[in-house]
Order: structure tokens, then C-alpha cells, then sequence
């Protein structure tokens, strides 16, 4: 999969990219990734990429012209890329957004800055607008990062357990059941017990129990998301937790 980057502030990405999961599926070809400073397609010697806003006001607005030229070099070198731009006034991201974009082959990520981009641009230049959350950054370059990071992990092979991404938290719907390493005993806390016996049924049915009871307590509208099975059901009434089931989704339901 590729990504490619425009900003006037390359060096922000530049340690993320280098580390980690990301660094690793780079280097094992499972993504490429780009970044283009906007700077180097604005007009004059002074690489001017933005201008105050017509009509008065606060700040800066981004020109369009750089962004435009930017991505039409993008365009030039791989044709086809989704164009997102990265604002508050996108649609929020979330694990369902993650993995539809996880199974594109080419991303373009726009960052806006200051008091954000000329509105030609998002009328006539993305595909999408993303936000990662109801608060203000000073650019959508950690925005980027977070997409970035979200996508690569679900793509094949760059986990390094083929259930790992199934199993997060967020993407079966609810939260992720408590986990446990060594040492067997800390703050004369100890282990679940069913965790050491070797029994994966019992172990499967554990955790889906405490995934839910979790959900329940820290995050209950999630339940709303759910679709259990019957069997996963059964389960759920066995331990009384009935009322998970009365706030799930209806099967076949939206």
C-alpha cells in the first residue's frame, strides 16, 4: 500500500515513520510512504503557501495553488490515490473507516494548517475530509500519523499474529478483554487461574465474557455496535450478562 503526504512540515513525520510497526512494514515492502513538502509547489521565491482570508479575520488561510500543484505531481507519479484531507470538519475516524481504507492500494493525506484550507480545495480537490477527534491540533500532520498507523497495522503480514488485528479492541465492536504476562502475581494481585490451565475453550470463553463486562462498565453504548452469535449468546446468559444482549445490534440490523 502507499502513502503519500503533503505538508509544509516534512520533518514532523520524519521519527514517527522511522519507528516501530511502521519502520518495519516499510522495510518489508508492505508499505510505501511518501511526503511532499507543499512549499515546493508554491509560486515565487518565497514559497508563500497561504494568505489571509478574504473578508477579514483570525489568521491564515492555505493556498490552493500549492496544494493543487502537489497533488497533481502526486497524481503524475501514482495515479488513482484517494484524496483525504485531514480537518475538524471531517467525518470522525474510527476502526470501520480504518479498514475500508486498509483494503485501498494508494492514499494521498492532505494536512491542513493554521485556520485551514482555501474552500476550493475541499470542494474541488479530495475524495474525503477525516478528523480524528472534536478538538483542534496545530495541523493535521499527527492526524496523518494516526491514519497512517490505524491502516498499516490491519494490512497482511504486518502484525506479527494473523489474530491480532481481529481481536483489538474497537474492531469486533466492544472493548478488548484484560490482558496478563508474568510475573504470575504483582501487588498480591494474581492471574486468572483459567488463563494458566491450558483449556482454550475455557480461555476463549473468559475473555468474551470479560470483554463484554468491560464494555459494559467503561464503555456501554459500544454495545450497541455488537452482533453476537448464538453460541457467544449462551455464553453471555450462562454469566448473566443478559443485559449486554438486550443493548446489542439486532442480527442482520444496521
Amino acid at each position: 500500500m502507499r502513502f503519500d503526504i503533503l505538508t509544509i512540515f516534512p520533518d514532523l513525520l520524519v521519527s514517527p515513520l522511522r519507528e516501530g510497526i511502521i519502520r518495519r512494514a516499510i522495510d518489508d515492502g508492505k508499505v510505501e510512504i511518501a511526503t511532499h513538502n507543499i512549499r515546493d509547489f508554491a509560486q515565487g521565491r518565497h514559497a508563500v503557501t497561504d494568505d489571509r482570508p478574504f473578508g477579514g479575520g483570525e489568521g491564515m488561510v492555505m493556498k490552493p495553488e500549492p496544494i493543487a500543484a502537489a497533488l497533481a505531481h502526486v497524481e503524475h507519479e501514482a495515479p488513482g490515490g484517494l484524496v483525504v484531507l485531514l480537518t475538524p470538519q471531517g467525518r470522525a475516524f474510527d476502526q470501520a473507516m480504518a479498514e475500508r481504507f486498509a483494503g485501498l492500494a494508494h492514499l494521498v493525506l492532505v494536512c491542513g494548517r493554521y485556520e485551514g484550507v482555501d474552500e476550493r480545495v475541499r470542494a474541488h480537490l479530495v475524495h474525503e475530509e477525516v478528523s480524528i477527534g472534536d478538538y483542534i491540533l496545530t495541523g493535521g500532520e499527527l492526524a496523518a500519523l494516526v491514519l497512517v498507523d490505524a491502516v498499516t497495522r490491519l494490512l497482511p503480514g504486518v502484525l506479527g499474529h494473523p489474530d491480532s488485528a481481529p481481536r483489538d479492541t474497537f474492531s469486533w465492536g466492544g472493548l478488548k478483554y484484560p490482558q496478563y504476562t508474568r510475573p504470575r502475581v504483582f501487588n498480591n494481585e494474581a492471574v486468572p487461574e483459567v488463563l494458566l490451565n491450558g483449556d482454550h475453550a475455557a480461555i476463549a470463553e473468559w475473555r468474551l465474557v470479560a470483554a463484554v463486562r468491560q464494555t459494559m462498565e467503561r464503555r456501554p453504548e459500544l454495545l450497541g455496535r455488537i452482533r453476537f452469535l448464538p453460541t457467544e449468546e449462551r455464553i453471555l446468559k450462562k454469566h448473566g450478562l443478559g443485559a449486554a444482549l438486550g443493548r446489542a445490534a439486532a442480527p442482520g440490523g444496521d
